[in-house]
Formats: structure tokens, sequence, C-alpha cells
């Protein structure tokens, strides 16, 4: 039941019908009562958690990385809510319950600053990834002061090496060390480059995935 606190003008609190009164920050407010679901796990419901839940366990370790490469599409929202929008739209595949990220469509850096040339991975040594590229600083909008950003991602440890702050574009490459413990492990490889101030970045590129040694 209802509650008129300041006469029949006045706002009130509690249930009419279906419309609920209350009152926020000295604000009289009403809205509508919520109508009960009879069905609150539809299938639909239940895929778009499952879908929800695959591109979050993907994006969760790239936290940092995504506040850098998705900085420019944080427009009334965070760097982290822009990124799991374009995944959840752009590169979830699979059929309803076994969802899966397709990494070659993902993205963890979206900008229009130039991408990388040619670029390639080895995995060959040790507790460590070697990126490559070829120098393209004079093509486009490249400049010989772009940083690579690179990430090796572990899936199966549901974490991620990275380096946010790497080598020049001119240099052509950059090595991230892994722990002894990835070793076996297939891990996905990314990379992206960023302006010097950080105002520009390039969309990332998936480079495949590759054993650990």
């Amino acid at each position: 039941m209802g509650k008129i606190s300041q006469g029949i003008l006045g706002g009130f609190s509690g249930k009419v019908g279906t419309v609920v009164g209350g009152r926020w920050k000295n604000i009289d407010y009403i809205r509508a009562k919520p109508i009960n679901v009879a069905n609150p796990r539809t299938e639909g419901q239940v895929n778009q958690r499952n879908k929800f839940s695959t591109t979050l366990e993907f994006l969760q370790p790239n936290i940092a990385f995504i506040r850098k490469g998705f900085k420019a599409y944080a427009v009334g929202k965070t760097e982290f809510n822009a990124a799991m929008s374009y995944v959840l739209n752009n590169a979830i595949t699979g059929s309803a319950p076994n969802f899966t990220v397709d990494y070659a469509t993902a993205l963890l850096s979206r900008g229009s600053l130039a991408g990388a040339l040619n670029p390639a991975t080895d995995l060959t040594t040790a507790g460590q990834v070697e990126f490559t590229w070829t120098d393209n600083s004079t093509d486009g909008n490249a400049n010989t002061t772009d940083k690579a950003m690179v990430i090796v991602y572990n899936p199966i440890k549901k974490e991620s090496i990275y380096i946010l702050d790497g080598a020049l574009r001119t240099v052509g490459s950059q090595t991230v060390v892994i722990p002894n413990s990835y070793a076996g492990d297939t891990v996905e490889l990314f990379m992206a480059f960023i302006t010097d101030d950080g105002s520009q970045v390039s969309n990332s590129v998936y480079l495949g995935s590759g054993t650990a040694s």
C-alpha cells in the first residue's frame, strides 16, 4: 500500500497497483512495477549469458592493454565496456552452449594508426616469445616514434604477459619473457602500435597461436 506524505499533490512511497513511488536525493519519483518474467532463463537469455562469460574470460587478463587500445571509444562508457561490445558483436563464434572467441576477428586495440607490416612471432627459444615486423614508419600516418604493444595470452591459465611501451616501429622486434610454467601451453599472440604520446593506436592484429617453450 502506498503512503502519501504531503497531501494529495505530494509524492508517495510504496506501491499503488502497478506503480511504485519513492524519493531519491530529495526528488519524488514514480516508476512502473517490474513485470514478473514467467521464464527468466529462456534459451536466448542463457545463450547471451554464455557469450558474455566467454568474452569476459578473454578480455579480463588484458585490461591494461584495452585501456590504452580502446581509449578513443570510451565515450559514455569505459574502455573495457567498449571492447566488450566489440568482441560480443564481432568475434564470438560457435553454437550453444559452446561459444568461443574468434581471435582473428577480435580486437584488443582499435584505432586508425598504421598497423604492423609483415608481423611474425618465434617461440623456439625457451622462456620467451619474439615478435618481429617490417619497419613501415614512412608509410601513411605511421611514425618513427610509434611503439609496439604486444600480448602473449595464455587461455589455459587465463592470464597474459604484455608490453605496453615496447620497441620503436623502426626497431622491428620485441622480446617478451614468459614464465617457465607456460612451457607446453598454447598461447595466443597479438600486437599493435601506439603513438609516443598515447593519443593514437592501431587495430591489434592476431598473429596466431603457438606452443610456449
